[in-house]
């Protein structure tokens, strides 16, 4: 039987799967890899761990799942987002890539709006934030000129990795269009933008589509995981594109709900639309296909910070244990997810994080119950805005964190007032580079075929009307305390 191979270049790790022509996961791998934080703000990793780390991943494929190497035909990459990796004229690296959730950013972004103007949005289609690439590029330009002098190209992550395996430089759509210098809608490097900031084109790698075949393994790097030099390497995908693959978001009306660290609600777009920056509009893995998403920045963290906080020594399952007693609205408490900032639909790196309407009877698992409830609202506002703007929203397919809790499905289900359904695997973005691997080698004639094949639900979660309402009275106060507290938390700034 026929393989293929799926591999998601993460913020923390790399993961690959094996996985076989009927679409089932035979083998899967992980290793770690450090982030390095030098100053506060600063977010950064060093290229080559991720090289190594991938080799000893697809070294454990090959070595672990008794298939011939000879079967696996492909394989393909996911990879976060808006990361840059500066190259020379040699390909070699010239400092250690500055990652999507580093911050230092601030004044190149309204350098950027400013200069731009208007035209940001109806070339990008996005606003300019410190994650994104260009802010990136001109920090690097102002505060580190000698290093920028000898910048001949740049890449993104997983475009990288991709390139220590094949040799070959491109970079793929999806991906390319979370570094504020693709023109979205055209598919091409914008010409307008890297001329107001000095940049070439020739800066800017040659672009392939997700599905594109862009060479073979290398032979030292077959040598090294054992597999051949035939194999087929498949540009992949943006991480989020990638987990819209997996999870089938490959038709207008499904909406992709995933809870990690950070929380991303994601829509299928077959035109172009226009939300005024409040969302995010980048192009899809699926050819001639855009995707719409909204971000919540600590969605699994709020979480996470509860239980590192106040029950350290406790379980997940423990901590949550008796939260399904707790009536919708945690018996009249509020929790807004503002741990480290805002992304949608306010993009605030000042606002925090608050608990409302604290009462002397309130318990614990009420608190639980509640940060649930303000992750899952955070969300709702995302889902708000789609449709506003006049998109349907009828199934959520839930992944992550969030499909782990029978509890927190149905909150969803109540609070978004639609049909959330569970994957029957959770394999997230290396499933979806796994399925455009299984695209590009011949096995399907579309990545909607694939996805009949390979994504199944496990169960559905219908809203309950009685919650539904409640959750529509209390998502209107939940939406007042941002407005209520910005100027609170400016006023706290300085002693932070």
């Amino acid at each position: 039987m026929p393989y293929v191979i799926g591999i998601d270049l993460g913020t923390s790790s790399v993961k690959a799967l094996l996985v076989n022509q009927a679409g089932r996961v035979v083998a899967e791998a992980t290793r770690p890899y450090p982030l390095l934080q030098p100053r506060p703000g600063f977010s950064e990793q060093d290229p080559e761990q991720w090289v190594q780390q991938t080799i000893s991943v697809l070294q454990e494929l090959t070595t672990h799942s008794q298939v011939d190497p000879e079967e696996i035909e492909g394989l393909s990459f996911s990879g976060q987002m808006h990361g840059l990796v500066l190259l020379d004229q040699h390909f070699q690296v010239l400092r250690p890539a500055i990652l999507w959730n580093d911050t230092r950013t601030t004044e190149e972004c309204q350098e950027i709006r400013n200069k731009l103007g208007p035209r940001l949005l109806d070339i990008t289609k996005n606003d300019a934030l410190e994650g994104f690439t260009l802010p990136k590029l001109l920090w690097v330009k102002k505060h580190e000129p000698h290093l920028f002098e000898q910048a001949r190209f740049f890449l993104l992550p997983k475009d990288y990795l991709r390139f220590r395996l094949t040799g070959e430089v491109h970079m793929e759509l999806s991906d390319a269009a979370g570094t504020l210098l693709l023109d979205v809608i055209g598919q091409e490097w914008s010409q307008d933008v890297c001329a107001a900031f000095g940049l070439d084109r020739s800066f800017c790698p040659p672009l392939v589509q997700s599905h594109q075949c862009v060479g073979t393994l290398l032979p030292e790097i077959a040598g090294q995981t054992g597999l051949k030099t035939t194999t087929k390497v498949f540009a992949g995908g943006a991480d989020n594109a990638c987990g819209a693959v997996g999870a089938g978001i490959l038709t207008p009306g499904v909406t992709l709900c995933s809870i990690g660290t950070s929380g991303v609600i994601l829509s299928y777009e077959d035109q172009d639309r226009d939300f005024g920056g409040k969302i995010h509009f980048f192009n899809h893995a699926k050819p001639d296909a855009y995707y719409t998403m909204g971000v919540t920045l600590a969605a699994g963290y709020s979480l996470s910070w509860f239980r590192k906080t106040f029950a350290h020594q406790e379980s997940f399952d423990t901590l949550l244990r008796g939260v399904e007693q707790v009536p919708p609205g945690s018996r009249g408490l509020v929790f807004t997810p503002y741990l480290v900032g805002e992304r949608t639909p306010h993009a605030d790196a000042v606002i925090r994080a608050s608990f409302i309407g604290i009462d002397g009877s309130h318990t614990r698992q009420d608190f639980v119950r509640a940060v649930l409830e303000g992750v899952t609202f955070s969300l709702q506002e995302s889902i708000q805005l789609f449709r506003q703007a006049g998109k349907r929203v009828h199934t959520v397919v839930s992944i992550g964190g969030g499909a782990k809790s029978d509890v927190w499905l149905q909150m969803q289900a109540d609070v978004f007032d639609a049909t959330v359904v569970k994957l029957n695997h959770d394999q997230g973005p290396a499933f979806g580079a796994a399925m455009l691997a299984a695209v590009g080698c011949g096995w399907f004639s579309s990545l909607d075929e694939c996805s009949q094949q390979f994504v199944q639900y496990e169960a559905q979660f219908t809203p309950i009307p009685e919650n539904v309402h409640k959750y529509e009275e209390l998502f209107k106060i939940y939406q007042q305390v941002y407005a209520q507290t910005r100027a609170l938390n400016q006023a706290l700034l300085p002693f932070r």
